[in-house]
């Protein structure tokens, strides 16, 4: 008999390098959260490098053979970040006086499109869990707005080190429903 798999991110051999994504984002984050001296400058410019990163990973899980269902989201996803973060690299001053802006955009994109998967998940078991991710990226994209829009940089930076470790644990969460599924025969 053969094990049934259902999930909506389809399965992938290269869902490791969606864990590393996501285990190089906690670290930053950590790193961010302990070291907040360090500079927001160097913040926004590490978030642009991992964005770089996660948009190169999204397109080429996208177009692989074995691609996930809901693959247009992938490629746009991927082209957001990608964009983002080469804008958050090519100039610090820039980074410096939007990062709070491209934060939010990212966040509330990833919010809406967890919510959109949770509902195409619904009949199935711990759908629910991908609607409550994308609540609280939707809440992490707002506040994120909310912090750009005042120019708190200590609220910015409390922020950006926790979107780093949740947004890493997300990913890697999502990596291991991407890992296949050995045949029971």
């Amino acid at each position: 008999m053969k094990a049934l798999n259902i999930n909506f991110m389809g399965q992938s051999k290269y869902w490791w390098v969606m864990l590393l994504v996501g285990i190089l984002l906690v670290l930053g984050g950590f790193a961010y959260w302990f070291w907040p001296a360090a500079g927001y400058a160097v913040a926004s410019q590490l978030f642009g490098w991992l964005l770089i990163l996660a948009g190169v990973v999204q397109l080429c899980v996208s177009a692989g053979e074995n691609r996930p269902q809901g693959w247009g989201w992938w490629i746009v996803g991927g082209v957001i970040d990608i964009f983002i973060g080469f804008m958050l690299v090519r100039s610090v001053i820039l980074s410096e006086a939007v990062f709070p802006y491209f934060l939010s955009i990212i966040f509330i994109f990833w919010g809406i499109s967890a919510i959109t998967s949770s509902v195409a998940v619904r009949g199935y078991r711990y759908w629910w869990l991908h609607l409550i991710n994308g609540v609280l990226l939707l809440i992490i994209g707002f506040f994120f707005l909310e912090a750009g829009y005042v120019q708190n940089m200590i609220m910015v930076s409390f922020l950006t080190a926790v979107s780093f470790i949740y947004w890493g644990f997300s990913i890697a969460m999502t990596a291991y429903d991407m890992k296949p599924v050995k045949e029971i025969e």
